[in-house]
């Protein structure tokens, strides 16, 4: 049976982002989830007041762990906080993981605005990581930051696709969702050629997490054994979805309703 995902990421506990949202979201799209703690992080809706990073050999027992044992039919890498750790993640997922697909999201910066990033994590990831990804998914100022790029319509989007491609990546998934407009558009981009998915702008605050909720809706996806473009389709309409019908708690960025493809007992 396939369908599980180890999620590489720091932890959040206010439930809207990190590890947490990507826990909910591979279960309620039907995978089963394991999780490596990059960090653990002191936030809210409202911002990130503090961050404790894992110990990077410890990152790396808790990926030998879950691999050794359980498994995994796809890997979600997100925030990482060094690059000690991004180096570490990079060095034991070539050792033990080289025939399983990779979801890169390269958090550094969070919803509210706050770096998630220490000093020298993007050359990491652009450097190490991007090479292992069967797809990267950056948001437009990620996009620009690892490629030098300026990010902000469809056809910069896809530039900046092809360049993460030209690092090695397999393909680029930049999203558009921090850009203007009344449609979101997100461009894959891969060696087959481009698919841009629109969807409706939706006006709310309940945004916090959305890159990772994507990031691992994607690789439940892929886990499960759809066709990557099949699997993004999948993961965007969740993820527009599960911002309509947001819960609305918080007083800033609020959470999305990851449980919204679940139906209640009973019904």
């Amino acid at each position: 049976m396939k369908g599980r995902v180890l999620i590489i990421a720091g932890s959040d506990p206010s439930g809207g982002a990190g590890v947490q949202a990507d826990i909910k979201t591979v279960t309620a799209l039907g995978g089963y989830a394991a999780a490596a703690i990059t960090a653990l992080t002191v936030q809210n809706t409202k911002g990130v007041t503090d961050i404790v990073p894992t110990a990077p050999e410890i990152i790396a027992a808790q990926i030998r762990a879950v691999l050794s044992d359980i498994g995994a039919d796809a890997i979600k890498i997100g925030m990482i906080g060094d690059a000690e750790a991004a180096k570490t993640i990079a060095y034991v997922l070539s050792d033990h993981a080289s025939s399983i697909p990779i979801i890169l999201d390269p958090v550094l910066v969070a919803t509210s605005g706050d770096p998630l990033a220490g000093e020298g994590v993007a050359g990491v990831i652009l450097e190490k990581l991007t090479p292992l990804a069967a797809v990267v998914t950056p948001n437009s100022e990620e996009a620009a930051a690892l490629t030098g790029l300026a990010v902000s319509d469809r056809d910069s989007m896809i530039e900046a696709g092809k360049a993460l491609i030209e690092r090695g990546a397999k393909a680029a998934l930049v999203k558009g969702g921090h850009l203007s407009g009344e449609v979101v558009e997100d461009a894959l981009v891969a060696a087959d050629g481009v698919r841009v998915f629109s969807s409706p702008r939706l006006e709310t605050t309940s945004t916090h997490g959305t890159g990772c909720t994507l990031a691992s809706a994607i690789a439940i996806g892929l886990a499960q054994g759809l066709a990557l473009q099949a699997a993004v389709k999948r993961a965007v309409a969740y993820v527009h979805l599960a911002i309509k019908t947001a819960p609305g708690f918080g007083e800033g960025a609020g959470p999305l309703n990851h449980a919204h493809s679940v139906k209640p007992f009973g019904e």
